[in-house]
């Protein structure tokens, strides 16, 4: 019991924080480590450059919002993020140009090819390589384990509508206990009725932008359950 539940917080950890996929309106979030394994990919695309270590957080407190669903479990709040990245680089390109091109692909990447509001780009050269020296090796991104078999009704129809969707490739359970993928919990706000709040775990194929998939998600969950549940969504691997 105690092994598994030290591998759990390992898993959990070691997907860093949750970052907000869209806008306030989204409800949809991406691992960290999720997201940096694929600007890695992007990154290694640029001539000459040996992507390091990378980082994404809030670009600034000020721009947070309000989200239109609750925050899960070391989420951050919808609003601008700050991508920063080491590098290492041959001298085959100016540097500077070097940088100028890892900064605009690592962009595109972000909002093109995950749905990422970046709005700044830090970038260090932490070495000057030979150009046949070959690149160092990266960590690879923490791999949630199988969510276990969901066993409530609603859990499972919530499951089945999850994995419908075009570019979900499976479910994961790497946060809130249990191994769980769907957890639905009654909400009281204020004065206001109570409600349901469902909030799902997957992974996604590459080769679908993550936001366009959380949305999906979010709908065909919302519209599966029959009282019509507020959802949020997490990517928590990209396959």
């Amino acid at each position: 019991m105690t092994e598994s539940w030290t591998h759990a917080v390992r898993r959990q950890l070691g997907l860093g924080r949750l970052l907000p996929l869209g806008g306030a309106r989204d409800g949809a979030w991406i691992a960290e480590a999720a997201a940096g394994e694929l600007l890695r990919r992007a990154a290694r695309e640029v001539t000459g450059v040996h992507p390091g270590p990378l980082r994404l957080g809030p670009a600034g407190p000020e721009g947070a919002e309000e989200s239109s669903v609750p925050l899960p479990p070391s989420a951050l709040p919808p609003g601008p993020l700050r991508l920063t990245a080491d590098f290492a680089a041959t001298a085959a390109v100016p540097l500077p140009d070097t940088a100028a091109r890892l900064r605009l692909v690592l962009a595109r990447a972000a909002a093109e090819g995950i749905g990422l509001a970046v709005t700044e780009v830090d970038l260090r050269v932490t070495d000057l390589l030979d150009a046949e020296e070959p690149p160092a090796p990266t960590a690879e991104a923490a791999v949630p384990a199988p969510a276990r078999r969901a066993t409530d009704a609603d859990e499972k129809r919530a499951e089945a509508a999850a994995l419908s969707v075009p570019g979900v490739t499976r479910l994961t359970g790497a946060l809130g206990g249990l191994g769980r993928a769907v957890h639905i919990e009654e909400r009281q706000d204020g004065a206001a009725l109570a409600h349901r709040h469902v909030r799902v775990e997957v992974a996604v194929d590459a080769g679908h932008r993550a936001l366009d998939t959380a949305r999906r998600v979010r709908a065909a969950v919302a519209d599966a359950l029959p009282d019509h549940p507020t959802v949020a969504v997490l990517v928590t691997a990209v396959d």
